[in-house]
């Protein structure tokens, strides 16, 4: 089995899916002849032509709007943004069409497209290249968003949000994109969206994340931690981390995004009111500070580090 990288586990899935599908259209700024910023899409214009693999303007809005229209007239496009700063120009298309199509038409339209974009921070790029804002796009009903931790479940994530017939939004971690190689099948398999994973079996306390920080939950806690990866974030599978805090009491929740108004805080509202009687102290959270993402000299300062997580989870076995 091969050991590929989380570029290339994400460039299979779509090779695969177009090869099944003939609706799948591919669109955004250079990701036909140059194979996209990050090359994840290289070799797709060679082999599916420029019908299917479509280069175009800088213009967010115009990429997914477009996508939209396709969506809604049968086709299942897969738009790119390049960077998930830049989705911002196009959030006035996500929010009010994208999420709405659905239930504005009472079911007689949707909108089957995946928003592909790299998120977060760590590669020491500029403002705007290194967001970490997906709680901003749970909160609309209408959108699942969903953020692979590895190129195993990229995959599978991948693969299965393409057939879902609603849109998705698919932030890759941009700094696990040629960290890590994993053995991924080369043939078609899909993870179900809206499940959670038992990373690693503990009995003390919960530790719950996504995307590139768990990368360095792993790294950070011992034995006594039950990591869970949330994989799909809205929606967000809810019961197993309800029945891993029953188990073990104690919970710590580590996003790279902001701390206010995170994702975090919504899985530690949803452990207060379903958990409480469960819990053994406070329920913590490890998150970057509430500061614009800084230039690439102190991002080591603002992301979350080992050394966080590790005194997180120490304090609250304090109790």
């Amino acid at each position: 089995m091969p050991h590929l990288n989380m570029v290339q586990a994400i460039n299979q899935a779509l090779a695969q899916e177009m090869e099944r599908d003939d609706r799948v259209v591919l669109l955004g700024e250079d990701i036909g002849k140059d194979g996209g910023v990050f090359r994840v899409t290289e070799g797709l214009w060679e082999r599916f032509g420029a019908e299917r693999v479509i280069d175009t303007p800088l213009s967010e809005s115009g990429i997914v709007g477009t996508a939209i229209g396709m969506a809604a007239y049968g086709l299942r496009p897969v738009p790119e943004i390049q960077f998930l700063g830049f989705a911002y120009a196009a959030l006035d298309q996500i929010f009010t069409h994208a999420a709405r199509i659905r239930n504005r038409s009472r079911g007689r339209y949707s909108c089957p497209m995946v928003i592909r974009t790299p998120y977060g921070g760590g590669i020491k790029a500029p403002e705007l290249h290194e967001e970490s804002s997906e709680a901003l796009f749970c909160h609309m009903p209408g959108i699942k968003v969903v953020v692979p931790s590895g190129p195993y479940h990229a995959k599978g994530l991948l693969l299965q949000a393409l057939r879902d017939p609603d849109p998705v939004l698919f932030l890759e971690p941009t700094r696990l994109y040629r960290m890590i190689r994993e053995e991924v099948p080369e043939g078609e398999y899909t993870i179900p969206l809206g499940k959670a994973r038992v990373v690693r079996e503990g009995k003390q306390v919960t530790v719950v994340s996504w995307g590139s920080m768990l990368e360095r939950v792993l790294k950070a806690v011992g034995p006594e931690a039950e990591v869970i990866d949330l994989m799909t974030l809205s929606p967000f599978d809810a019961e197993t981390v309800l029945a891993s805090v029953r188990k073990t009491g104690r919970a710590v929740v580590v996003q790279e995004a902001p701390k206010t108004g995170g994702f975090g805080a919504e899985i530690v509202a949803t452990i207060a009111e379903e958990a409480i009687l469960y819990l053994r102290g406070p329920v913590l959270r490890v998150a970057a500070p509430d500061v614009t993402m800084p230039l690439p000299k102190l991002i080591d300062a603002y992301l979350p580090t080992m050394d966080h997580i590790s005194n997180a989870v120490q304090e609250v076995l304090r109790y």
